[in-house]
């Protein structure tokens, strides 16, 4: 019988370690089924679409006539007539659009890459309050059950004549305040779920696996800063949508040249009776050329000078992105120091508070008297605690931050 149910503890384990998921998983699964992860890539393929459609020469012109009255010519009356054109774009404009439409497209992609990683912030942002609430609900319980031991300790030593009715009182006005605060602790679970699951785009009451603890590991100098500006999708992007504002420049400049057409008239001649003529009757085809002259050049002049104009807007753009970049991971890296700093602190606090707290307890033991530092020094320890699990999420959140900024791939 031991057997048997050591191996069903054993599967159950197993089991239960199969299905617990990392941050890294819910990552994947937020980057499979985020429906604004998903529009971004939308946008991408649409854009792809676009390539062949301005990289291709345009329909061809038909065109049918019959005379309702015949038109005389020598050789017999023009029944009917038919045209056939197809014009041609000057030399290399149709690879000029098709290379705007492509590097606008890589532009697209390269922002649905930043739409990922900012995801994964997200999701890191909500992931981690998770944690924090976990480690404060836990941490109230122990605080409860801490409060009751002395609550009974604190009325066998009025029974006994030994403390006073106001330790037991004051011991019951925490404990409220204890219940109160775990009460609303448990009710705040419920919102951060939600937030979190809406990211992964799944019920919002799905049950999250949080680690139960976090380490805040030491981070060397200049943490990832060679990647900042090296491989930002935002950088890249406007990097793509300069280039491809120079092939539409060059577009506009051949646009404003002629275009060639090639065309092809064929006529329906009719018999005349009357006369013998050696190409009577002869229907009639007619090559033809035709040439595009672009007089009025102020359209064309605008569209070169709107193109230079947004190159000149990208490249500023990207000067202003690349400066808030570098603001913004400055920002973060104080963020990780000043947490990682908090949490040393902590750590260094709730080690004395504890033992102060023993020392206090043992002469309120002995004596009956200092109660009320005993309580006191309680909460300060649940303070430290509490802020000590706060410090490691703003800890984990701010380093998610800067693995944004720095385009980390997972």
């Amino acid at each position: 019988m031991k057997i048997v149910i050591n191996i069903i503890v054993l599967v159950f384990l197993g089991t239960s370690l199969s299905q617990a998921q990392t941050l890294d998983d819910y990552f994947k699964k937020a980057a499979e089924n985020n429906p604004g992860l998903q529009a971004k890539y939308r946008e991408f393929e649409a854009a792809l679409q676009r390539v062949p459609q301005v990289s291709t020469l345009p329909d061809p012109s038909f065109s049918f006539g019959y005379f309702i009255s015949p038109v005389e010519t020598r050789v017999g009356p023009q029944r009917a007539r038919f045209s056939l054109t197809q014009m041609f774009p000057w030399f290399g404009t149709l690879r000029a659009q098709g290379d705007a439409a492509t590097l606008m497209a890589e532009a697209k992609y390269q922002a649905f890459l930043d739409a990922r990683n900012r995801l994964y912030y997200q999701v890191a942002a909500a992931y981690y309050p998770l944690y924090e609430l976990n480690q404060w609900i836990e941490i109230e319980r122990e605080n409860i059950e801490i409060l009751e031991s002395y609550k009974t300790i604190a009325n066998k030593k009025f029974e006994n004549g030994v403390g006073t009715m106001v330790d037991f009182l004051r011991v019951d006005i925490m404990l409220k305040d204890a219940s109160t605060n775990l009460s609303i602790l448990n009710d705040k679970e419920a919102p951060l779920l939600t937030w979190f699951n809406k990211l992964l785009n799944r019920e919002e009451n799905a049950w999250v696996t949080v680690e139960d603890s976090l380490l805040a590991q030491t981070l060397p100098d200049n943490f990832r800063k060679d990647s900042l500006l090296a491989k930002n999708p935002v950088l890249e992007e406007l990097d793509l949508k300069i280039a491809s504002s120079e092939a539409s420049e060059e577009v506009a400049y051949k646009q404003g040249l002629p275009k060639l057409g090639v065309g092809l008239d064929y006529a329906i001649v009719g018999n005349r009776p009357e006369v013998e003529l050696p190409d009577n009757g002869q229907d009639i085809l007619m090559p033809m050329v035709s040439v595009s002259i672009p007089i009025f050049r102020s359209k064309y002049k605008a569209a070169v000078k709107e193109a230079q104009l947004m190159q000149e807007s990208y490249s500023l753009q990207k000067k202003d992105f690349a400066n808030t970049l570098t603001s913004n991971y400055e920002m973060a890296w104080f963020e990780i120091q000043q947490q990682q700093e908090l949490i040393e602190l902590y750590d260094q606090q709730i080690q004395e508070s504890n033992q102060a707290l023993n020392l206090l307890f043992t002469a309120y033991s002995n004596s009956g008297n200092e109660f009320e530092e005993v309580l006191r020094m309680q909460q300060q320890l649940l303070k430290y605690e509490k802020m000590k699990a706060t410090a490691a999420t703003q800890y984990q959140i701010a380093l998610a931050k800067l693995n944004y900024l720095t385009a980390k791939t997972y």
